[in-house]
């Protein structure tokens, strides 16, 4: 519900389908910003070691559910890690279980501790059939990771040719095109069969690739996929604001400690959670569409996963609010809050 003024917006309390915790020191520091504005979240396996099994995945729910602040009524939807050894019939026990609510797919070397992902996409399709039969979801990070392909094309490259075979391949199986950054990526969601949705996050549709080099490398703006240009964030904005049922919210907040940022090497990633909410709304707001926003944000991705929608609501109001520059991790390290150090103009009502 969205008044007349436009001043403040209420809808059913949203979900993020895709959110990396971590672990330890760090999921405390971080779990917090993302309950306070969700009821439920996919929770990303990337951990080192990976969630690579039920029993993982039922330990890891654990140590979430404990680190969650008193009185938090957040749920964790977990997945799985999938390797070229990954056991079918336990992704099916673990899923008819309730205990997952999907697998992850990393290309081998594509992100962040993906280096136990997939180097061969048939030595996993025995597990893919045996998903497709019990309703498994496959969560891909959608990009090749051959060296001859420019790092800005690496994902119209995987939906042509990893995606769309596959999807073809195993025409049952329900698909999400994570964190979606390309016009191509959107375009093939948008005409692919049923079964198939995609997930945008806040930061690609507020930046193009000129952010990550505006006056020297800009650390905290780099993420993979890594933002492309002009065109394809409008895409996005277009995608997400469009009202297709297709595209629903995943933040991929990725927190790493500033050491690991500005680094000779750094670390791709955005915590992004604790302004998920608000930069969405002000995306909506410019682009005429705060009465399509509760679709995108509370409805279009439980639908995608077959749940129900959350029972609770959320509002925001136009009340513009100072972000803190960084989160402490205890250690003494930080982490640096995507737009850290400036104002939001949507507030989320206590």
């Amino acid at each position: 519900m969205t008044d007349r003024m436009t001043n403040r917006i209420t809808i059913r309390r949203p979900d993020d389908w895709h959110v990396h915790l971590r672990d330890g020191a760090m999921l405390s520091a971080v779990i917090g910003h993302t309950a306070a504005q969700f009821g439920r979240a996919i929770i990303m396996p990337n951990l080192v070691p990976p969630v690579v099994t039920t029993a993982d995945a039922l330990a890891y729910r654990a140590r979430i559910q404990e680190a969650l602040p008193a009185g938090s009524d957040f749920t964790p939807l977990m997945t799985l890690y999938m390797t070229n050894g990954t056991n079918a019939d336990d992704v099916v026990r673990g899923f008819e279980e309730g205990i997952i609510a999907g697998v992850k797919l990393y290309p081998q070397h594509a992100t962040t501790n993906s280096n136990f992902g997939v180097s061969q996409m048939e030595t996993i399709h025995p597990v893919l059939a045996a998903m497709e039969r019990a309703g498994v979801p496959l969560l891909m990070h959608g990009e090749v990771t051959d060296p001859a392909v420019d790092i800005f094309d690496r994902e119209a490259v995987f939906v042509e040719g990893v995606l769309d075979p596959l999807a073809k391949r195993f025409p049952g199986l329900k698909i999400t095109l994570e964190h979606v950054t390309s016009a191509e990526g959107v375009g093939y969601v948008e005409s692919a069969r049923a079964g198939i949705g995609a997930t945008i996050t806040p930061h690609h549709l507020m930046f193009n690739r000129n952010a990550i080099f505006q006056g020297g490398i800009r650390p905290h703006y780099y993420c993979l996929p890594i933002a492309k240009r002009e065109h394809h964030r409008q895409a996005l904005r277009r995608a997400a604001t469009s009202g297709n049922p297709r595209f629903f919210l995943g933040t991929d907040t990725a927190p790493h400690t500033r050491s690991a940022k500005e680094a000779a090497c750094g670390c791709a990633g955005l915590f992004v959670a604790p302004v998920a909410l608000p930069t969405y709304a002000q995306v909506f707001e410019e682009e005429g569409a705060l009465d399509r926003f509760e679709a995108f944000a509370s409805l279009n991705g439980a639908r995608h996963y077959g749940l129900a929608p959350n029972a609770g609501t959320v509002t925001l109001v136009k009340q513009p609010r100072f972000v803190a520059e960084d989160v402490a991790v205890v250690g003494g390290e930080a982490v640096h809050v995507y737009r850290g150090g400036e104002e939001v103009g949507w507030t989320i009502e206590p």
